[in-house]
């Protein structure tokens, strides 16, 4: 029952994804599934003790892990809402990434010497920086 509501509760305005990838846990059962049917999202089931299949899901939730959370004290929901809104901003707008040739999906300009000294910005409460140069 409580994980039919949490797929309400994550897709409330009629915005619900095309496709939900899941695994085999026994926490998906009939109600979910018909919750899921109702709204329109078909269910990709990977196989059997194989959670390579995930692997996008899987290496965000580490990276999410692993660079934010575990780095804090989470309050309550809406602390924590925060705290992954700032990360996700960072994340797009500031991280590198290996397979955008060290660029973030949200591309940055090259900024040369000439433009000034190097600061540092911090984001996600200080948890990260962003370097720019200041004009």
């Amino acid at each position: 029952m409580a994980t039919k509501r949490r797929i309400q509760e994550a897709f409330p305005f009629d915005e619900s994804p095309r496709f939900l990838i899941r695994d085999r846990d026994a926490i998906y059962g009939v109600d979910f599934r018909e919750r899921v049917k109702h709204m329109g999202i078909e269910e990709v089931v990977i196989a059997y003790r194989s959670p390579w299949q995930s692997p996008y899901v899987e290496r965000l939730i580490g990276s999410i892990r692993r660079e934010c959370v575990d780095h804090v004290i989470v309050f309550n929901e809406a602390h924590l809402r925060r705290i992954l809104t700032s990360y996700f901003r960072y994340y797009h707008e500031s991280r590198t990434h290996l397979s955008l040739e060290r660029n973030a999906p949200v591309p940055r300009r090259v900024e040369h010497p000439s433009e000034g000294k190097v600061v540092a910005i911090p984001q996600v409460g200080g948890l990260h920086h962003r370097y720019r140069r200041a004009a």
